[in-house]
């Protein structure tokens, strides 16, 4: 499959997606999110696929924001079905991924940037990571899911701070906030993100995608968590997973999980 603004590459069932923007340090515009969300379905619908990494071509930027000079000119209902659209198509879509997403934040990730990273399952960034929301300096606030997110992975006060000033933190600080789980060097980002996803290989991809939907039940208005997990958890007994997974401990061996 071939694209205009992503490079997608696979290996040991591990699919790199690469947004690639250079000269516009990757920012999203209307056709890189329709191109995401094709390159995502896809990874996830390929069995030999068990995780995905998201990140940006060169070492300036994973993804600077969303491309201003679409919507610039946009009205009050334009507004509204863009916001709509992109949660619909990539943002949720992305969160609600059952194959995991790991983000790796090689240069700036601002405005629907950081929003794209947050949408992921987890984070990691390169030590010239800065990391922001300046939408307010636009006259305009966070639309792909950021006065949601962000609050959750920081706290209330951090994200109001951050979301109001519009200003930006480094790499450490967003490790200290528990925005990214891991800061490395730009040269051994990449090998970090493949070193966490080859532990995942190794564990059941029926009950990782189980994970998922519990830890995200969490953060749904009107559901239960605790009531999707235990659906969730008496579910995984009925999956050959779990009968591989607890023969081969009972048995002192590695577990080959059939993925069903």
């Amino acid at each position: 499959m071939t694209f205009e603004n992503l490079l997608v590459e696979s290996n040991n069932h591990i699919a790199t997606i690469t947004v690639n923007r250079p000269s516009k340090l990757n920012a999203l515009n209307t056709e890189t999110i329709k191109e995401l969300h094709t390159a995502l379905k896809s990874a996830n619908n390929d069995v030999e696929i068990k995780v995905i990494i998201l990140t940006g071509s060169g070492e300036k930027a994973f993804v600077a924001g969303a491309d201003i000079s679409e919507f610039s000119s946009y009205s009050v209902k334009e507004g509204k079905k863009l916001s709509s659209q992109g949660h619909e198509i990539l943002f949720n879509y992305l969160a609600n991924l059952s194959t995991p997403v790991i983000a790796a934040i090689n240069g700036f990730a601002l405005g629907g940037g950081l929003e794209l990273a947050m949408s992921a399952h987890f984070r990691i960034a390169s030590d010239n990571a800065k990391m922001g929301l300046p939408e307010v300096s636009l006259g305009v606030i966070p639309g792909y899911g950021g006065t949601q997110r962000l609050p959750q992975l920081v706290g209330k006060g951090r994200a109001m701070e951050l979301i109001l000033t519009g200003g930006m933190i480094d790499a450490n600080q967003a490790l200290n906030y528990g925005l990214v789980n891991h800061v490395t060097t730009q040269e051994e980002l990449l090998p970090l993100a493949q070193k966490i996803a080859e532990k995942i290989l190794k564990n059941s991809t029926v009950a990782v995608a189980s994970a998922i939907r519990a830890v995200n039940a969490n953060y749904k208005d009107g559901v239960n968590g605790f009531a999707i997990e235990i659906e969730e958890f008496g579910n995984s007994f009925g999956t050959a997973d779990f009968k591989e997974g607890t023969s081969a401990f009972l048995e002192k061996r590695t577990a080959k999980f059939p993925g069903k």
